[in-house]
């Protein structure tokens, strides 16, 4: 079955950077769509970014636009998130998902199958 452990969370200042990844095991990265969520108590579950490996399309929510990206490492089926400039803000419980369908970067959560048990990012002003 698919399985998507992610790691990388952590505390850090305002203003520093974080490497979040999220290895896939049973789901091929590199052919895949996957992306990346983040949530705080009480509130929805957002995505941040995603990514069809296959054409190489991204969504980035308005939020992180030029301070988060996407990576993939093939050989290790990982897809991992860079976060620079990172604000009290973007702290959250973040999920690591993977989809079924190629356009999910386009769409909601409800496109993402399968998801990560999650990985905490504090960030102090």
């Amino acid at each position: 079955r698919v399985q998507l452990v992610e790691s990388g969370g952590g505390s850090v200042q305002a203003g520093g950077s974080l490497r979040l990844s999220c290895a896939a095991s049973e789901y091929t990265v590199s052919r895949g769509c996957m992306g990346w969520f983040r949530q705080t108590p009480g509130k929805e579950r957002e995505k941040v970014a995603a990514l069809y490996s296959g054409s190489g399309s991204t969504y980035y929510a308005d939020s992180v636009k030029g301070r988060f990206a996407m990576s993939v490492d093939n050989a290790k089926n990982t897809l991992y998130l860079e976060m620079n400039s990172l604000k009290p803000e973007d702290s959250a419980m973040f999920y690591c998902a993977a989809s079924r369908i190629a356009a999910c970067y386009m769409l909601d959560k409800a496109s993402f199958a399968y998801w990560g048990q999650g990985t905490q990012v504090t960030v102090s002003s």
